[in-house]
């Protein structure tokens, strides 16, 4: 583990992954294993999550795809310094920012989404110009092992290394020393994940979900709001992090809601979702059961279907939710949707304020007042209205977490970002010496007064070329009156 480290750590060393048309040369090749390796990487997806090729496909490539070109297209614009504003003092230097790569850093990958968690955040860590030892999620077996055995064909050997294993060979690699870790799952392994970062003060971010709320509002379509959370719910079978976890509505809506979302899953899925090609299942046992338990003592309207030998759990809504019960303790990551009623938007406000900060909020209401202030009045990673997950699929926008949900954002312009050091710098002459007699010793009230007026004083553009024209006009008025004698 530590040689390959050491190895990438080298090669990022030897600065071979710093100019901008190497970078742009492995995006290029990024593109291109995703383009001629499409089937493969399709049928290592469906394999893990039991996904269609059409879904793998919309859910997790076309993803890639755009991220690919979205970086292309703009990382010109990124690594190009960006002038700093100056005051007086510095009128006459250079001052800028510096987009710099941190060194190796460290990505571990969720199941979930095992092919867009993983190579997403590669491609703002290729861009910012780095080297990135990758972790891929071991639950998703198939994909790990398709991520491992492609990416050395594609890019380069040492500054992109791919490390597959499990919780064995992820401690072993939190033991190295990083300069950047990525981290996308549970909140319990982003702690340990964090601490083993704090060791060497390694900066994280940490992308962990949380329970998603959704309010639904009486003055809304109920229609079209029941078919955009059918849609975010159960796609994936309810395993992706910013699925709406859970409803807050008023309780005269509950029964609207429960038959509206079951005429939109039968038109999503059929009669028999079971059968459907488009309804995913559970990743593996273990979740299948901790999410069966989170239906014991539930009020279920609707769904409740199960299968053990194929990790199946029909689409399920539970209705009149006590917030005390085990299914509103913890992210559910499966396809069961609780209903909490309650009596009005500040209610749903309070609510949500009293629990930990979620990675989304969803609100559906034609009013857009009551919308601005339920994002005014409450927190969370990200929020969107009268739809659900779509604020994911926009690069200009940060994903990320906050409090619990996570630290740190990433996708487009926010991933190269992430993944870069803003470095400060001041080129200065060695001439013009006599301002700099303000700052040196001895110190006294003129000097004083003179570097108040230099760096606390705030122009606008027009004062400040009022204030040069009329120093310019005294400097040429010396200069002529001089020519006089």
């Amino acid at each position: 583990m530590d040689c390959k480290v050491q190895r990438a750590r080298a090669a990022f060393r030897s600065g071979r992954s710093r100019p901008l048309q190497f970078r742009l040369q492995q995006l290029e090749a990024l593109r291109r294993m995703v383009q001629e390796r499409e089937r493969d990487i399709l049928e290592a997806i469906g394999a893990d999550l039991c996904k269609s090729e059409f879904n793998a496909y919309s859910q997790e490539v076309i993803s890639i795809l755009g991220e690919i070109d979205h970086v292309l297209e703009k990382l010109p614009k990124w690594v190009t310094p960006k002038p700093a504003e100056k005051n007086l003092l510095t009128m006459l230097d250079e001052a800028y920012i510096h987009s710099e790569p941190l060194g190796v850093v460290l990505i571990i990958g969720a199941w979930n989404y095992p092919f867009v968690l993983t190579i997403q955040p590669l491609i703002g860590a290729i861009a910012a110009g780095n080297a990135v030892i990758i972790k891929p999620s071991e639950v998703s077996e198939n994909t790990a092992k398709i991520v491992s055995k492609l990416l050395p064909q594609y890019l380069d050997q040492d500054l992109y290394v791919v490390i597959n294993g499990g919780v064995k060979e992820t401690t072993e690699l939190l033991r190295q020393r990083f300069d950047h870790i990525l981290y996308t799952g549970n909140t319990a392994v982003g702690k340990i994940v964090m601490e083993a970062a704090a060791k060497h003060l390694t900066p994280v971010t940490l992308e962990l979900g949380g329970k998603s709320p959704c309010y639904v509002d009486k003055d809304c379509d109920l229609d079209i709001a029941c078919r955009r959370i059918t849609w975010g719910k159960y796609m994936n079978c309810g395993q992706t992090c910013i699925a709406p976890d859970y409803i807050l509505c008023e309780p005269s809506l509950q029964s609207q809601i429960v038959q509206k979302i079951k005429e939109t899953v039968k038109e999503f899925y059929g009669e028999n979702v079971k059968e459907s090609p488009d309804y995913e299942r559970i990743i593996n046992l273990h979740h299948f059961k901790r999410i069966i338990n989170l239906l014991e003592g539930q009020k279920i309207a609707y769904g409740g279907e199960t299968d053990e030998a194929t990790c199946y759990i029909a689409p399920t809504i539970l209705t009149d939710v006590d917030p005390e019960a085990k299914v509103m303790q913890e992210e559910i990551f499966g396809p069961i949707l609780p209903i909490v009623p309650v009596k009005n938007a500040d209610e749903a406000i309070k609510f949500i304020n009293d629990h930990e900060k979620p990675l989304a909020f969803y609100i559906f209401s034609r009013n857009n007042k009551l919308i601005k202030r339920m994002i005014d009045e409450t927190s969370s990673g990200g929020v969107t209205g009268n739809d659900v997950i779509m604020h994911f699929t926009l690069s200009s926008l940060p994903f990320g977490g906050v409090g619990s949900s996570g630290i740190g954002a990433y996708h487009g312009k926010h991933s190269f970002d992430t993944f870069s050091h803003q470095r400060s710098c001041l080129l200065k002459s060695l001439k013009r010496e006599g301002i700099n007699k303000l700052r040196y010793p001895p110190n006294s009230q003129s000097k004083v007064d003179l570097a108040k007026f230099l760096i606390l004083k705030r122009f606008n553009k027009g004062k400040l070329c009022l204030l040069m024209l009329t120093v310019l006009g005294i400097v040429a008025a010396v200069l002529i009156k001089a020519g006089y004698y």
